[in-house]
């Protein structure tokens, strides 16, 4: 059977294959950029792993308080290393990418605090922490106040606002690196370097602090190598590598750090404590094979942008520009057009596949929202997935693939439902 009578066994038609495959013969070039990325940064985990005498010991489970856990502590020094961090706070009790966020937060704002977001609002589930739509526990509920500085119409940084809104009271910047639920430009390293620059430049002892998530592994340094003193994210997204089924991780200065390790557990047990629970051979291999993953799903994100914009969408990033994170944004235009796009998603899935994806209530989000993901790991961004909420201009946004065939076949398979929809003529 050739690929062409294989693909139409799975679902998708010798036009649409067809029509990947021209598109697929233009990327060539960015493919083989992607793969030297990946070179690099698997190079840069394997030379952190050595460095740090990995062992079968660090694998071993730890249960109760997790006193004296040489393969938790060693797998913070790993990541530290890795981020070219003082420290790093690497643990499954941190639930997720929010969560990893909120603990960085509340650790280095105190009453009377400001935090200011310099790129615009945050993502959607940063609302209720931050206290922008309220809530029990929020930083605004704990004294701390928030200003925020839109972007430019361009998507840049609006420089002269930023000086403005830093005053005596700002104590802490946050920077988001990828776009959430909106369709601006996702910021390379170099840009947050240069942002980070200009707020020490205004305020020396302003805290710089980074939600890396979707980013890492893209390029070859990281925002903790251009002066961020915090940089955080998820593991069931980029470093898990797709086999970690939970944890965050929060990189910086040793002493932001600390802090954080006491808002996670208790003041004065910080990170001494924290079993993990028969977790580490899943959070070690995730990491060492992530960049790797993250290579597989950053082509993925490329051949969605070109085939989409081949027939007509607007998609963000498009198909010619460079990727910082694994993200792509299709503006599809009405709910019919996410609900096809998703059910294709959705149909390429390993688990779930005879779901059909419908919008529903999230917790964190204001809008409803559609999520079209058959994980292994619930709610993994690294997998192959796709979501968005139901609202103008009805934007769906899709990441992930544990490999890049996973994801091809996934994009190919929505192509097809939106074909089959009557959305788009080829």
């Amino acid at each position: 059977m050739d690929r062409r009578e294989h693909y139409a066994s799975l679902g998708v038609s010798g036009e649409v294959f067809d029509f990947g495959e021209r598109v697929l013969r233009e990327l060539e070039p960015r493919f083989r950029a992607a793969d030297e990325v990946a070179e690099y940064n698997q190079n840069k985990v394997l030379a952190a792993m050595k460095k740090h005498r990995v062992s079968a010991a660090c694998f071993a489970a730890t249960t109760g308080y997790g006193y004296n856990d040489e393969g938790r502590d060693k797998l913070e020094e790993i990541y530290a290393e890795t981020f070219h961090a003082e420290a790093a706070l690497v643990r499954p009790q941190i639930t997720c990418g929010t969560h990893a966020l909120a603990v960085a937060l509340s650790a280095n704002l105190l009453p009377g605090d400001e935090l200011l977001a310099p790129a615009g609002k945050p993502y959607d589930t940063l609302e209720e922490v931050i206290g922008i739509r309220p809530s029990p526990c929020s930083l605004r509920e704990n004294g701390v106040s928030y200003r925020q500085v839109d972007l430019l119409p361009d998507g840049s940084f609006d420089y002269d606002a930023i000086a403005a809104a830093i005053t005596d009271k700002t104590k802490m910047v946050e920077i988001q690196r990828s776009k959430g639920y909106a369709t601006r430009p996702t910021f390379s390293v170099q840009q947050i370097g240069e942002l980070i620059a200009f707020c020490k430049a205004k305020k020396p002892d302003i805290i710089c602090m980074v939600d890396n998530c979707y980013g890492e592994f893209v390029e070859t340094i990281e925002p903790s190598d251009v002066g961020a003193d915090l940089t955080v994210g998820s593991l069931i997204k980029n470093p898990g590598g797709g086999l970690a089924p939970i944890g965050g991780y929060i990189c910086g200065r040793r002493d932001l750090i600390d802090r954080c390790g006491y808002r996670l557990s208790a003041p004065g047990l910080g990170q001494e404590v924290g079993a993990n629970l028969g977790l580490l051979p899943a959070l070690y291999q995730g990491f060492f094979l992530a960049p790797t993953v993250t290579a597989g799903a950053l082509k993925g994100a490329i051949f969605a942008a070109n085939l989409y914009e081949k027939l007509g969408f607007a998609v963000h990033p498009n198909g010619s520009e460079p990727r910082h994170d694994i993200i792509q944004a299709v503006t599809l235009g009405s709910p019919e057009g996410m609900l096809a796009f998703c059910k294709g998603i959705q149909e390429a899935a390993p688990v779930d596949s005879y779901v059909t994806p419908i919008p529903g209530d999230m917790p964190g989000y204001d809008s409803q929202v559609i999520m079209a993901a058959g994980a292994f790991v619930q709610g993994s961004s690294i997998e192959l997935s796709a979501d968005g909420p139901i609202r103008p201009p009805y934007t769906v946004f899709f990441q992930g693939g544990l490999t890049w065939y996973h994801a091809k076949y996934g994009i190919l398979l929505s192509v097809q439902r939106m074909l089959d929809a009557g959305l788009i003529q080829l």
